[in-house]
């Protein structure tokens, strides 16, 4: 195995570890918390505190790697997630809504290094390979997918309080993942003085067409599938679905958010990250015709299959298309406002969900995706009929 190859196999992997942590708390998170929270409008609370503690490092987490290195920061990384799975644990103990947060916060944390795997793929990757490896570190997904639900389910009762065990499996999980990343070597980069003097303000970085298009189509794609994903568990609990249902709806969901990744990469070098973000779009409106389809079973799977499906495409094809838009010199800070600005959005996402879902249910909740999803397609149009989105075809 070539060494660039090996290192996209250990981030990889490191990739379904992480995403092991955050499906096992999206699954959870709402769940426990309902347990724990003074009110229904409260349950959501552990996986709002997961996007706060994500949004919270995600500029911190990229100004130190690009100081000391990827492998420190991702170890670091997933180090506070083991810590965050243990304090989950003891906040289902000692029966603390606190103590629950604090650790889901943790979690956060962790998944704020390892939301720059997918960058450190590119990194790692030539030119002609590096569409297909952002795309295959996020196709490390597929096994949180099988995983990620079923932890969750088993550790529901298998210790009193319930998920107790749940949260201990998030801690286990953290660690192994430390043990992958120490493997990994992402040279580092080093500018030269021509480049250091021709970095732009990050004013000038955003401002960018492309740019700009490449983050509303990412903050769209996940901003609406974190809002749909959270609620999910809370709307099958009202419409009398029971945790293994839930669990499958949720494993099915996150199948379909990162098998596509193995495709995705080719979909894009052949057809144009432009029109793969737009069939992102497609997908993600018909989630919500079908969520207003029924509240039964198999409409709740159908709709999250095409919602994970519909992030997939929009949350890799706008990772893309931001690399056109930034040099080495420019791509900590550039990276780093792509993603606190996606976090802060499904911060919000998170800590609404509850409150929706419980004032305006679960259909109502999906109608409101539709001008999002408008703003989007409309963005995402302009720039591929303006002059410049010629450049980004491809």
């Amino acid at each position: 195995m070539q060494p660039m190859h090996r290192q996209v196999f250990l981030l990889a992997t490191a990739q379904a570890l992480f995403q092991i942590v955050s499906v096992l708390v999206m699954t959870i998170g709402g769940l426990a918390g309902s347990i724990l929270a003074p009110s229904p409008e409260f349950a959501t609370a552990p996986i709002a505190a997961m996007f706060l503690g994500t949004a919270a490092s995600t500029v911190p987490a990229s100004m130190w790697m690009t100081r000391v290195g990827r492998k420190i920061g991702f170890v670091t990384g997933a180090s506070l997630g083991a810590l965050g799975g243990l304090l989950a644990a003891g906040g289902m103990m000692l029966s603390s809504m606190t103590l629950l947060c604090a650790g889901a916060f943790l979690a956060g944390c962790y998944q704020g290094f390892a939301q720059f795997y997918r960058f450190a793929a590119g990194e790692v990757a030539d030119d002609g390979f590096r569409p297909r490896a952002i795309s295959l570190v996020l196709a490390g997904g597929v096994v949180a997918a099988l995983i990620g639900p079923l932890l969750a389910r088993w550790g529901g009762e298998l210790m009193q309080p319930m998920y107790t065990a749940s949260f201990l499996f998030l801690a286990a999980t953290s660690v192994i993942a430390v043990g992958v990343l120490m493997g990994v070597n992402v040279p580092r980069t080093v500018d030269t003085a021509d480049e250091r003097a021709a970095v732009r303000p990050l004013g000038d970085i955003v401002r960018q067409p492309t740019y700009m298009v490449a983050l509303f189509g990412a903050v769209t794609g996940y901003g609406i599938m974190i809002l749909a994903m959270t609620a999910t568990p809370l709307a099958m609990t009202h419409h009398h679905h029971d945790l293994t249902a839930t669990a499958t709806v949720i494993q099915l969901h996150v199948l379909g958010m990162f098998l596509p990744s193995f495709f995705t990469g080719s979909l894009i070098a052949r057809f144009g990250v432009l029109r793969i973000m737009l069939a992102g779009i497609i997908l993600l409106t018909a989630h919500v015709l079908l969520a207003l389809s029924g509240t039964g079973f198999y409409n709740f799977t159908a709709a999250l299959i095409l919602l994970g499906v519909g992030w997939n495409f929009l949350y890799i094809g706008g990772t893309n298309l931001l690399t056109r838009a930034y040099s080495t010199a420019e791509k900590g800070k550039a990276q780093a406002t792509n993603d606190l600005t996606i976090f802060i959005v499904g911060l919000a996402a998170s800590l609404s969900a509850g409150l929706l879902q419980n004032t305006i249910g679960w259909q109502a909740l999906n109608v409101w995706l539709l001008p999002w999803l408008a703003a989007a397609a409309a963005a995402i149009l302009w720039l591929q009929f303006s002059s410049r989105g010629a450049t980004v075809r491809a």
